[in-house]
């Protein structure tokens, strides 16, 4: 099977987004023939390299979303008219709000919303295959003004309708940066269009590609989000940002989810979290498989298989040191358990990140040096100080692993957090939790650790004290949180999942060609032999419950229950 795999900002990337398990996916299916489709971010990140890929990479193609590449063609009256009329429909789906009477509380998209914007992108593709110059026109002046019309328009946003020429330019800059992969020349029959399955790592602009493809060639899509893309663009807003363009861009981007959990074949959210987003956005709940991540388990097999030795009062935890980790929340946690246990000890392992997290961490810094005034002044090493803030890659902490092993407890205090990776890295290495109920805490650890609300130091107190007071309970959670992060978030459950997942969807996609070999023979064993013709039978199975009524085809005018049996494929009709 050929697999083009369509990434942003990652694989096959040194630095970026979900690089680690791409490349353990394509590892973990050398059987298949993989095709990377990657979208830059920046310059630098081109400039820093690639990963060394695996035999089973066919061909990497990359385009920059850093960069513009117009190819300045010329066009007549009447195509710069087409490409003007294209634009005012986005335009238009854009800023229309919904009817009166309509919810307002959900992210998805109106099924009248979706079919004007679904038109228009693929109007705008078809243009830019087949004319050129995309780039040039959603730059354009035109572009501008057809943006300033339909905020101007009777039922627009209320939120756009001031919008002034500087709110428009920017949103104007912002729709061609993310609808560049529309330029691409990725959609010929030889090069996406020869894929059996486009498997885009991510929503919004990485799974563009991936819609294209099935609009120009029928390629099915997979989806995979273990950020849900939509949720990352609301919480990215800056506030700063001026409404208008605020509610512009979030019109644009729930649109562009709504499109690709629309057309995609297969949606496989990484948690629970995720998928109530993906669902909130419109999103079939029959379309939808939840994959965990997977992670290398090996590398901590030797702490989780020794057991619990640390210091048995000893507090520790890992990750990026940034605002949304909450570390504010957890000093004033530890002053509270020292209270109770004078001897015991934090120790706060990882880096900033960016400058944000450079000032955060002096921060947190400062008001440990506050709390304890008479032990320490937040700097000293363990031993020295009851808060240690430290790095991975010295002598006594030189990997993960011995981070998590170097205390009895590992602690999580986040507001904000997508699937905690941290968390299950602590499960690996059969540690007693404690962590704040946000994104999918719960669901990863599924009892095997305590759970408080989030920004409640008190409560991560005394969630804290009683591990440290109890070490069979700490023992008995340990030995729970690795038995299960060994069962659900393994590569190997991973990889086994979306090669399942693979041979699924392309079992029910109808059989676009004939493969033939170098004499133009035809390939046996080229097509899978469950491939189907498209039908009514190849609709998935209804839920259990209450029936519901279908009409059967060439069986008259007389309604019949549908049972949720697929019908069986005739050998001579089903398999080629």
């Amino acid at each position: 099977m050929r697999i083009g795999l369509l990434t942003e900002g990652g694989y096959p990337y040194v630095s970026g987004d979900a690089r680690l398990w791409c490349d353990r996916l394509v590892r973990g299916l050398g059987q298949h023939e993989f095709d990377i489709y990657a979208l830059s971010r920046t310059e630098r990140q081109e400039a820093e390299g690639r990963l060394p890929l695996p035999p089973n990479v066919g061909r990497v193609r990359t385009a920059p979303l850093w960069t513009a590449r117009d190819d300045r063609a010329a066009h007549g009256r009447r195509t710069r008219r087409r490409y003007a009329e294209a634009y005012a429909e986005l335009a238009a789906a854009l800023c229309t709000a919904p009817e009166p009477g309509a919810p307002q509380d959900t992210p998805g998209a109106s099924a009248p919303e979706a079919d004007r914007f679904g038109s228009a992108l693929y109007t705008l593709a078809e243009l830019a295959r087949d004319e050129g110059g995309l780039t040039g026109a959603l730059r354009s002046e035109a572009a501008v003004r057809a943006l300033e019309q339909a905020c101007r328009a009777p039922r627009a946003l209320r939120a756009a309708r001031g919008a002034r020429v500087p709110e428009l330019l920017r949103t104007a800059a912002h729709l061609e940066r993310a609808l560049r992969p529309l330029s691409l020349d990725w959609y010929e029959d030889d090069v996406l269009g020869s894929a059996d399955l486009c498997h885009a790592t991510a929503g919004g602009t990485a799974a563009l590609p991936g819609l294209l493809a099935r609009h120009f060639a029928g390629i099915p899509l997979l989806v995979t989000e273990y950020g849900v893309h939509l949720r990352a663009h609301y919480l990215g807003t800056s506030p700063e940002t001026p409404p208008a363009v605020r509610a512009l861009l979030a019109s644009f981007h729930r649109l562009l989810a709504a499109e690709v959990y629309r057309r995609a074949a297969c949606i496989t959210p990484g948690n629970t979290h995720a998928r109530r987003w993906q669902e909130r956005c419109g999103a079939d709940k029959a379309k939808l498989r939840t994959v965990y991540p997977g992670m290398e388990a090996a590398r901590f097999t030797e702490v989780g298989e020794a057991g619990d030795h640390a210091d048995p009062r000893t507090l520790v935890w890992v990750g990026r040191v940034e605002p949304a980790k909450d570390l504010i929340s957890l000093l004033h946690a530890f002053a509270e358990i020292r209270k109770e246990e004078p001897r015991a000890r934090l120790r706060i392992v990882g880096a900033p990140a960016g400058a944000v997290g450079t000032a955060y961490l002096g921060h947190c810094r400062a008001l440990a040096a506050q709390l304890f005034p008479d032990e320490a002044d937040g700097v000293h090493d363990v031993g020295d100080n009851p808060v240690s803030f430290e790095d991975i890659g010295g002598p006594e902490l030189p990997g993960l692993a011995e981070a998590y092993a170097a205390g009895a407890v590992v602690v999580l205090s986040s507001v904000v957090e997508g699937f905690p990776i941290s968390l299950v890295e602590a499960m690996f290495c059969g540690r007693a939790t404690v962590s704040t109920d946000v994104g999918a805490v719960v669901e990863a650890i599924g009892g095997t650790g305590l759970v408080v609300p989030p920004r409640n130091p008190r409560a991560l107190a005394e969630a804290c004290l009683a591990l440290l007071r109890d070490p069979e309970r700490r023992e008995r959670l340990g030995a729970a949180a690795r038995a299960r992060a060994l069962e659900l978030f393994t590569v190997e459950q991973n990889v086994t999942a979306f090669h399942d997942l693979y041979l699924e969807v392309v079992s029910h996609s109808p059989v676009r060609r004939v493969l033939v070999d170098a004499d133009g023979e035809p390939l046996p064993f080229a097509v899978p032999a469950e491939a189907h013709l498209p039908g009514h039978w190849t609709a998935p199975r209804l839920p259990r419950g209450r029936p519901r009524w279908a009409w059967a085809p060439g069986e008259g005018t007389a309604p019949v229950r549908a049972t949720g049996l697929q019908k069986p494929v005739p050998a001579a009709e089903g398999a080629r």
